[in-house]
């Protein structure tokens, strides 16, 4: 537990550091998208969150090697390709979306037609990845391999949806986060998973003023983060709840929208519009 929240804090400073080095590459035209204000922001801040990741695991590596701290296990290693390899799917889909195909359907649709889109490029590679992940943890395990990887698909997939207001996402990463150590098994595979929480933590003030946003570069990244992080540390039976859960989640999602949900909750949508500039 002490080594999860002083990681949390590690993340938090590093993170903080990086958006620095990062701003000019944030400012770029590139990443300059329209926000639900019609306020031009910079997307794809999410590639703090991966930097930060990376590079706190090969600090800690380093000093492994001095004999400070362990040296990286297999599955520390299986969640840093996780924030990777989401981190790239996610940006391919903030930089060069082709923006005429939303949601599960329409991706899916385009994909019948014999058409990739950006958005099928990560729901694709995003349950490949999943697969892989899934695979050392049930090797010899079908079922259970499917549905502990549509777990960690869905969780990245929800977050993408959360990912509508400033600050929501980052919000709901900390309330999911901190369940999630104290109700499970506490193991290194969660210590790079707060690093991923600290990160995105250090940029929820820039969020909610509306001067980035994480994109899906970043929403991916942290829901499947902690999807891999139950995945990881809870019972099958744990993940089938969870997994239910996810599923009657993303199909709200897809059908309906949950900023107009949150809003006819007054606890949550008190929750969702703290620390906004527009709370109406």
């Amino acid at each position: 537990m002490r080594d999860v929240v002083a990681l949390t804090a590690i993340g938090v400073a590093t993170g903080w550091v990086v958006r620095m080095l990062l701003r000019p590459v944030l400012s770029l035209p590139l990443l300059a998208r329209e926000n639900y204000r019609g306020r031009t922001v910079a997307t794809a801040a999410g590639l703090v969150v991966v930097l930060t990741a990376v590079l706190v695991e090969a600090a800690r590596e380093v000093l492994a090697s001095v004999d400070v701290g362990h040296r990286i296990t297999s599955t520390r290693g299986l969640v840093v390709f996780v924030v990777v390899a989401f981190g790239l799917l996610g940006l391919l889909d903030d930089v060069i979306d082709t923006g005429h195909a939303r949601g599960f359907r329409g991706h899916l649709g385009e994909l019948a037609r014999g058409r990739l889109t950006t958005g099928g490029v990560k729901l694709v590679g995003g349950a490949a990845v999943a697969l892989l992940v899934a695979g050392a943890v049930n090797p010899h395990r079908p079922g259970r391999l499917l549905a502990d990887a549509a777990l960690i698909a869905l969780a990245a997939n929800l977050a993408n949806q959360l990912d509508r207001r400033p600050g929501r996402v980052t919000k709901v990463t900390v309330v999911c986060f901190a369940a999630l150590v104290a109700g499970a098994r506490v193991g290194d595979y969660l210590e790079p998973v707060a690093v991923v929480v600290g990160a995105t933590i250090a940029l929820v003030v820039d969020d909610l003023r509306e001067r980035l946003m994480l994109g899906d570069t970043g929403a991916n990244v942290v829901g499947a983060a902690l999807g891999i992080g139950v995945v990881f540390s809870c019972s099958f039976g744990v993940r089938l709840g969870v997994l239910i859960a996810l599923a009657v989640l993303n199909l709200v999602g897809e059908l309906s929208s949950f900023t107009r949900l949150i809003d006819k909750v007054p606890p949550l949508r008190a929750l969702d519009r703290a620390g906004r500039r527009d709370r109406s």
